[in-house]
């Protein structure tokens, strides 16, 4: 074995670094005997590498192979099957579990004895050894004598250089021993001879070594001498040493003592300073003072100084009912006394708060009232300006308690939600009252029976305007209910010294769409009044919503206790539902409970405005519209964007209505049939509407609006002034188209409706068109006889006659010619001209003024006819010499002097 281990050293561990320690002749279990060797190595280079390595015969049997290696690190288990018996098996488990048979037990006991000693020197991972006897373990040299001195000198000790048997001769060594052979000629041949030789003198040099410390005894007796000596100081130390061991020992047992004393006061430190931040942490958040409770119990709810302690007492009230208690501090007494009397306070202070606010309201409202703000008073105060009284002074005093409020909220709900339901009762009947007496006005103002006495005072309702007072409430929300035919006739009698209209005479016509009873100074009072009473509704619905969202708390930000209070406290969450739209639904229920009768006013005041004057509506679409962006600007969920929404809907089917309307009296219109047409009166009445939506609808923001009901006007005046011309008797068709679509065109261009240039394009064909063929049928009566004529030869040479030839038709020969223009000289053109102008005069209306224009066309024609019959006599009847009677020249002349004498 010594021989294998020689040779593996030299041939596979040399060469890479490597040492062998231990080897063990084995085969795997269970299978074929295929020897080979497990040897256990650690590297020569720092840090070492310890491995276990499998190497076998090479197939030809001449040298050894290296076939696996396993970091010994990598080794969890070593498994010697039996601890108590001899057994050659043997398990080590790396990554998995390799089963071997040794060749002799020794082998597998000194191989196990060498892993064992490896993994204690270098590995901090121990291996676990199972079935392995402790005596192999613990007592070394007895393992090892079991084993052959070759074998055994490899595994012995702890030491590296004591684990290695085999050391190769250095330079120098090499040198003596060559010496020495060279020295003895027989050191080769006779090798026996040689050592006999070596082993004397190596007798002859012990000899010397004995003699020589035989000489030096008396050294050795001075060197026993102070050992001895040295002994015993030992002796006296070890003495010392233990006596000072033994006073340690007793300093170690006080010192320990003294260590467990200081402990059991850190423990009590701790516990004492855990208990005192518990008391601090309760008296500093659960504690009152005895002010705060003085004005939670009695404190004075009416000065300012009273309002500001019950302020601040309820808030550290809320504050200590709202603490976090940490967890045990339910089950103290003095904790539950507190949490008792925390509530205690509450409930009383809550119901102290709600009386008294409850008596704030009303007393509040009695002082309203009895400041001059009842019925009458209202009436006598603004009726000339038409303004709502302001209740800024009633907000201002009751903003005082909108912390309270807010107090009371997060605490008594139900007592909050009574006190809301309280205040919203109160100022419903106050509003209402308010609300009805400034629409009243409104409506008198509207009507323009407003009485205006000295110092601009309204005392009292007249008895000569108690019908209007009668129409007005018959209108009181009731305009939903508002109908009536365009076509009828609906009117107001009204009375009173500044009108401008008779006793007997009525305020509206609502079958007139002109509305020609009505000048531009009512509609403007109209517009003026419409825009004042919004103008007062919106700033008293928003500072009514402004005040309701701060005194009842319903702003949209964290209240008090949705907050982390000062000390970092956690504090309460709000209650489930609390968040921004039902805090907006809040308000917008309180407002509209409030101001009811809002819209069911305007509603009203909207319906007497459309009854007085269609156009009306134009004024109102324009005015709710703009309200309505303001208001959807600020807020579009408020209560005011609302209502006026809602309104809004009505005005726009109020405008909608009186656009029906005028196309509805388009199609009722009755011609005369003894007069001639002239401009119809929806075509005049179009004209006054466009003039009047232009000067409203300026910069307005429902322009799309009045542009779809442009093109639904203009649509059906076109098809009714059609309708018109096609049913009159007395005027001719062409003359009804042409001057009522001149007066179309001339509006569309002075006014410059852009949604209208198509039909202001189409008005201008159309009028082109019906100038054209009135005055071609017209010049057909003054020359007809030579009109005539000239068609038939036309129809001739359209029948395929040639020009030439047309003068050989009996009906078209020279002859007849001659005779049919003699029957026109100048004379008698000039008599037909003069009577065509006269029946021109009579068709054509005096406001148009499409005379001049009129008998300018006819002129052009006329020449044109003149020099289209001259051409047909030169073509015709060549070299005739047949000419008209009369020149072109003439011909003007004759028109000239015409229009001149007229």
């Amino acid at each position: 074995m010594t021989a294998i281990k020689h040779a593996l050293q030299r041939d596979i561990f040399t060469p890479n670094d490597e040492r062998l320690l231990s080897i063990v002749n084995v085969c795997k279990a269970g299978k074929k005997k295929k020897n080979c060797f497990l040897c256990a190595t650690v590297t020569t280079e720092r840090p070492v590498q310890v491995r276990v390595v499998k190497v076998k015969k090479s197939d030809k049997g001449d040298f050894y192979k290296r076939q696996m290696a396993w970091e010994l690190r990598d080794l969890a288990e070593v498994d010697a099957k039996d601890a108590s018996k001899e057994n050659p098996e043997f398990d080590l488990h790396f990554e998995k579990v390799y089963r071997w048979v040794a060749s002799s037990t020794a082998e597998k006991n000194s191989f196990i004895s060498c892993i064992w000693k490896l993994n204690q020197r270098y590995l901090r991972k121990k291996v676990e050894f199972v079935n392995v006897s402790s005596q192999l373990l613990e007592e070394l040299p007895k393992a090892e004598e079991s084993v052959p001195s070759g074998e055994s000198q490899s595994v012995a000790g702890g030491d590296e250089d004591a684990l290695d048997d085999y050391q190769e001769l250095n330079a120098r060594e090499e040198q003596d021993i060559e010496g020495m052979m060279e020295v003895c000629e027989y050191a080769i041949s006779n090798a026996e001879a040689f050592a006999e030789k070596l082993s004397r003198e190596l007798q002859v040099l012990d000899g010397a070594n004995i003699q020589s410390i035989m000489a030096s005894e008396k050294q050795v007796n001075i060197l026993m001498q102070l050992l001895d000596e040295a002994l015993s100081e030992v002796d006296t130390i070890e003495g010392k040493l233990s006596s000072y061991e033994e006073m340690l020992q007793s300093v170690k047992e006080q010192m320990d003592q003294i260590s467990q004393s200081n402990r059991l006061i850190q423990i009590s430190n701790t516990n004492n300073g855990k208990l005192l931040d518990e008391i601090q942490f309760l008296v500093n958040y659960m504690d009152l003072s005895k002010g705060h409770i003085r004005a939670l119990q009695d404190g004075d709810l009416s000065s300012p100084k009273g309002i500001e302690a019950c302020i601040n007492a309820s808030e550290a009230l809320l504050q200590c009912m709202n603490v976090a208690l940490r967890p045990g501090h339910e089950k103290l007494m003095a904790v539950k006394q507190q949490q008792h009397l925390f509530t205690e306070l509450r409930d009383t202070f809550a119901r102290r708060l709600t009386n008294h606010l409850n008596n704030v309201f009303v007393h509040q409202l009695i002082l309203y009232y009895l400041s001059g703000h009842d019925q009458s008073s209202t009436l006598s105060q603004h009726t000339a300006e038409l303004t709502l009284p302001k209740h800024s002074p009633l907000h201002r005093d009751l903003l005082r308690y909108a912390k309270l409020m807010e107090w009371l909220k997060n605490t008594q709900r139900e007592k909050y939600d009574g006190l809301s339901r309280t205040y919203v009762d109160y100022m419903t009947r106050l509003y209402e009252r308010e609300i009805k007496d400034f629409f009243e006005v409104a409506k008198i103002k509207m009507a323009g029976t407003t009485k205006e006495g000295k110092g601009n005072k309204f005392a009292t309702l007249p008895r000569k305007e108690s019908a209007l007072k009668q129409e007005t409430e018959s209108l009181h929300g009731s305009s939903g209910k508002l109908t009536g035919s365009t076509s009828s006739l609906n009117k107001l009698t009204v009375q009173g010294s500044s009108s401008r209209r008779s006793q007997s005479s009525s305020l509206l016509d609502m079958g007139n769409m002109s509305a020609s009873d009505l000048d531009v100074a009512d509609r403007t009072k109209f517009d003026k009044i419409f825009e004042q009473v919004l103008s007062e509704l919106e700033p008293l619905c928003l500072a009514e919503q402004d005040f309701i969202s701060k005194f009842f708390k319903l702003q949209q930000h964290p209240t008090l206790g949705e907050v982390e209070s000062d000390g970092g406290v956690p504090s309460r969450q709000p209650p489930p539902g609390e968040h921004r739209h039902s805090m907006k639904d809040m308000v917008r229920l309180m407002m509209n409970k409030i101001f009811q009768s809002i819209e069911t006013e305007l509603n009203s005041l909207i319906a007497l405005g459309d009854k007085i004057d269609s156009f009306h509506s134009l004024y109102m679409l324009v005015k709710m519209s703009h309200h309505v962006w303001t208001a959807q600007n600020v807020d579009p969920a408020s209560y005011l964007s609302t209502t006026l929404g809602n309104v809004l809907v009505t005005v726009k089917r109020n405008f909608d209505k009186c656009i029906s309307g005028q196309i509805r009296q388009m199609e009722e219109v009755k011609i005369s049939k003894k007069s001639k047409v002239g401009i119809l009166p929806f075509v005049t009445g179009f004209e006054e509407f466009a003039e009047l939506a232009e000067t409203i609808f300026r910069n307005a923001e429902r322009r799309g609006d009045l542009d779809k009901a442009y093109v639904k006007l203009i649509r059906a005046v076109f098809m009714n002034v059609e309708k018109v011309a096609n049913e009159s008797q007395k005027t001719p068709r062409d003359v009804v188209m042409m001057e009522n679509f001149h007066h179309i065109f001339s509006t569309q261009s002075r006014l410059k409706i852009s949604c209208l240039e198509t039909e202001r394009r189409e008005a201008k064909h159309k009028y082109t068109d019906h100038l054209q063929s009135y005055v071609i049928n017209s010049l057909g009566q003054p020359l007809e006889k030579l009109n005539h004529f000239f068609e038939g030869v036309e129809a001739r040479v359209a029948q395929g006659v040639r020009e030439e030839e047309v003068s050989y038709q009996l009906a078209f020969n020279k002859q007849e010619l001659r005779k049919v223009i003699k029957e026109y000289p100048g004379k008698e053109v000039k008599k037909g001209l003069d009577n065509l102008y006269k029946k021109v005069d009579k068709h054509l209306c005096e406001e148009e003024s499409l005379l001049q224009v009129v008998w300018h066309s006819m002129q052009d024609e006329f020449i044109r006819q003149y020099k289209h019959f001259e051409g047909l006599i030169g073509r015709c009847y060549p070299g005739s010499g047949i000419t008209m009677e009369f020149t072109i020249g003439d011909m003007l002349e004759y028109f000239s002097s015409i229009a001149q004498s007229h």
